[in-house]
């Protein structure tokens, strides 16, 4: 994709409040191994605990992976591990993972994998922290709550150090997103964020491709949505406009030539600035807020509901902020055609699902993600505002198909 220089103006609004995360550092470019035994000796962790899933488990029985390599580093380090997290961390995962780093003593957390595993293993904390041994009980924590009990990491809170395998950005943020009988539910606390990120592009080589596109669209969703916001404030623009910049070069050279790291970390480096766009004030809108109905209640990963919804939510959202979207066509090489339209062909350049028929969403099931939609704050945040089930259904028959 051709990236042109263009002239690019800050959002209007030159006062407001750039929220900083608890994260301490990012080490990029080194193997992940290396890094994690780094912070392991840094923070004089004897008891480190990793978690991850089956599919790198299946890669680390044979010695191979970027799990397999980090326990290896760890060497006499190393307390155990919990390799069930499945997608969309279910509460049931995040209880007995949590168990099972208790019963190894652990002074150090380790996440090694994508998003659900990243987002999964936070929730541990609130668990170890909190000595919650059942999933019921997590329910006292929720923001809405009766009397919601405050989360409070205590004296000598455990903390977090995660390697990622995507690029869903769960790296950079402080909220736990867990599934809960067909609900996304999201549980925050600035020591949620891992202390340590740690960027390695050989993590990814194992992630099957499409996964790692898919996700690297669900970074570009971050960086859209968040330049596109109303709450958006200069600072955040900068790490939008980077990012996507950096997400639209690096995804199709990834998929042209996988083996090439180089892309991979570009990728990795765009992702990471694309998230700061959002959690440092500006959120989302409807395409991630429909998108977790969809992942919570019809099991869709949330790199494909991106894929779908983006450009759909985009097209809806034009009456608004075309302004705003016109900035960014420009930026990934299409001055003057539809945001939308742009965002579609890259999700079939990278061989994508793009429409709800492709995911097995039919027409039938549109009242009730539509009903589920609303009671999401980025769908009650979205730039055009969202006014009832209608407007919902008016965004998915858009990404029909």
């Amino acid at each position: 994709m051709n990236m042109p220089a263009v002239t690019l103006s800050l959002a209007t609004a030159r006062s407001g409040v750039y929220l900083q995360s608890a994260q301490e550092r990012v080490v990029f470019g080194v193997p992940a191994a290396d890094a994690v035994v780094a912070e392991a000796e840094r923070s004089a962790a004897a008891r480190v605990f990793v978690t991850s899933g089956a599919s790198l488990a299946r890669l680390a029985a044979a010695g191979q992976g970027p799990l397999a390599a980090v326990e290896r580093a760890l060497g006499s380090r190393f307390a155990g591990r919990f390799a069930g997290m499945r997608a969309h961390s279910p509460r049931e995962d995040v209880v007995a993972a949590a168990r099972a780093a208790r019963d190894a003593g652990a002074d150090l957390l380790v996440a090694v994998g994508g998003g659900s595993v990243i987002d999964a293993t936070k929730a541990m904390l609130l668990c170890l922290w909190h000595g919650i041994h059942d999933a019921p009980a997590l329910d006292a924590f929720l923001p809405a709550a009766p009397a919601a009990r405050r989360i409070e990491p205590g004296t000598s809170a455990l903390r977090l150090v995660s390697v990622s395998t995507t690029l869903s950005a769960a790296d950079f943020t402080p909220g736990a997103g867990v599934s809960d009988r067909g609900t996304k539910q999201s549980f925050r606390h600035p020591l949620f964020t891992p202390r340590v990120a740690v960027l390695d592009p050989t993590a990814t080589l194992d992630t099957p491709l499409p996964l790692l596109l898919a996700t690297g669209l669900r970074a570009v969703d971050h960086a859209v949505e968040s330049y596109c916001s109303p709450r958006m404030h200069a600072p955040g623009e900068i790490h939008a406009l980077a990012g996507l910049a950096l997400l639209g070069r690096a995804l199709p050279a990834i998929r042209s030539d996988p083996a090439d790291l180089a892309p991979r970390r570009d990728a990795q480096l765009g992702m990471w600035q694309a998230i700061l766009g959002s959690i440092s004030g500006a959120g989302t809108g409807a395409s991630h807020g429909i998108g977790y109905a969809l992942g919570a209640t019809f099991d869709v990963a949330h790199g494909h509901t991106s894929c779908v919804m983006l450009p759909a939510v985009l097209a809806w959202n034009a009456p608004a902020n075309g302004e705003r979207q016109a900035v960014l066509a420009a930026l990934l090489g299409r001055a003057g055609e539809p945001l939308a339209a742009v965002v579609h062909d890259l999700v079939r350049a990278l061989a994508l699902p793009g429409t709800l028929r492709e995911l097995g969403i039919g027409r039938e099931h549109f009242a009730e993600i539509a009903r589920r939609s609303l009671a999401y704050e980025p769908v009650q945040r979205n730039p055009r505002p969202i006014t009832g089930e209608a407007d919902v259904i008016e965004i998915l028959e858009l990404a029909a198909g």
